[in-house]
């Protein structure tokens, strides 16, 4: 057996079991706190607790084949923050799905009014993106306590 095809089997099996973890977007912070900059805005941080939550939901999508804002469980994004321990006053998520780089998925979301407003509220100052196999992408934004 060919590598190529050995590969090709190894995920094969991996997408079919779900096993393929959700990880942070390198450079994601940059991008973002660069689109903020232009906006005239402050600079978010990276959280470690909404890294959980929105690789959380990118393999639950990823895993049970649905793509809504609404965890298979039936949670929003503020439950799935306070289940992760996460004690917000602001909370936002965007998803996406099928964009190949982050760059794709930036513009995709700066074209989209409803994902641009939450990539500019004025009163998040934390946020966290993960890419799923299948690219599948999930941001969260947000502020902890007020």
């Amino acid at each position: 057996m060919t590598l190529r095809l050995l590969l090709s089997l190894l995920m094969a099996a991996t997408l079919a079991t779900g096993a393929a973890q959700a990880e942070p977007v390198a450079n994601a912070t940059q991008a973002m706190n660069d689109f903020r900059a232009r906006q005239g805005l402050p600079s978010l941080t990276q959280s470690d607790t909404l890294q959980q939550v929105a690789e959380r939901h990118a393999r639950d999508m990823a895993a049970n084949g649905f793509f809504s804002h609404t965890g298979s469980d039936g949670s929003s994004v503020g439950q799935r923050a306070t289940e992760m321990g996460y004690p917000y006053c602001t909370i936002a998520e965007n998803i996406a799905k099928g964009q190949r780089s982050l760059g794709e998925v930036m513009a995709g979301w700066a074209g989209s009014p409803p994902h641009r407003r939450n990539m500019l509220l004025d009163r998040v100052t934390e946020f966290a993106l993960a890419r799923q196999t299948g690219n599948i992408w999930v941001m969260v934004l947000g502020r902890p306590g007020c």
